[in-house]
């Protein structure tokens, strides 16, 4: 029996144990999402039934620095053989950094049902259960989306000034290193994306792993949660949030945390971030 309800979750239903996946992978309803930072891992194996959803190829223009639109969600969905009426559960490597990222943007589309597998690819592969290199085939779906919302839980460049202005609370997600302008990237990635290093004046560093437990990757309890953000941070659910990093990805994860687990209502993912941030001209820096 899992003990996500007991965690005290403001939203527990959103997230899944791996019994619970486990006990759908072959639910007509359900479909079962893989998102990795590294592309070589689903084709090195699985869970059965799981259809991949890389963050470059699938999610994003090709052109642009910009998400799918209405059209490319749409043709998405048909591929992995969703319609409007299925529960997508995500899951992925580096304790499901891309599968947050990959919900918050099906949630750009409106597409709400929505649930992350707790602990990732880490807890399932831990407990020994199966991989398999097959990859499904799924009849085409009839999925149709709204235009893309990019309101409510996307912040761009100007909202960020704005939010500097009227002191509202900016959380920033990345290591300390990045945050004080040490290093542009994580330890071990190439130093680059970025011709200044330092944050966003006033942000406040949360790196983005606090909110995981290091031994299976699985989300600490509401009250560890807001023992972080609220205790030591300050922050309030009733607060206007924006959260960043380096372009979006280990923020979605803070977003997911915030929005769902501590059921804050007003929290935004900027996903330019430190790639957009520390590239611009005449934004003001910090270190």
């Amino acid at each position: 029996m899992s003990d996500i309800a007991n965690r005290g979750y403001a939203n527990p239903d959103v997230l899944v144990s791996t019994d619970w996946v486990a006990q759908h992978l072959n639910d007509p309803n359900i479909r079962i999402v893989e998102s990795n930072e590294d592309p070589l891992l689903y084709p090195s194996g699985h869970i059965p039934g799981a259809v991949q959803v890389d963050w470059t190829t699938d999610l994003n223009d090709p052109l642009r620095r910009d998400y799918l639109d209405k059209a490319g969600f749409e043709a998405l969905m048909s591929r992995i053989g969703a319609t409007n009426e299925t529960t997508v559960v995500f899951y992925g490597d580096k304790n499901n950094w891309w599968a947050t990222y990959a919900m918050w943007v099906f949630q750009l589309f409106g597409h709400n049902r929505v649930k992350i597998m707790d602990g990732g690819r880490l807890k399932w592969e831990q407990e020994g259960r199966p991989f398999t290199r097959d990859v499904p085939q799924y009849p085409p779906a009839a999925y149709q989306a709204p235009e893309r919302d990019d309101r409510a839980i996307r912040a761009f460049r100007d909202q960020v000034l704005k939010h500097i202005e009227s002191r509202k609370p900016l959380v920033d997600v990345r290591s300390p290193d990045e945050y004080t302008g040490k290093k542009l990237h994580m330890e071990g990635y190439p130093q680059e994306g970025a011709l200044r290093g330092g944050h966003i004046p006033g942000a406040k560093n949360v790196p983005w792993a606090r909110a995981v437990n290091t031994t299976d990757g699985t989300f600490k309890t509401a009250d560890e949660l807001r023992a972080i953000y609220e205790q030591e941070q300050g922050l309030k659910p009733e607060d206007d949030i924006i959260a960043y990093c380096r372009i979006g990805e280990r923020s979605s994860h803070t977003w997911f945390v915030l929005k769902y687990l501590l059921g804050y209502p007003n929290v935004r993912n900027y996903d330019g971030s430190w790639t957009e941030w520390g590239n611009s001209v005449g934004v003001p820096i910090e270190k």
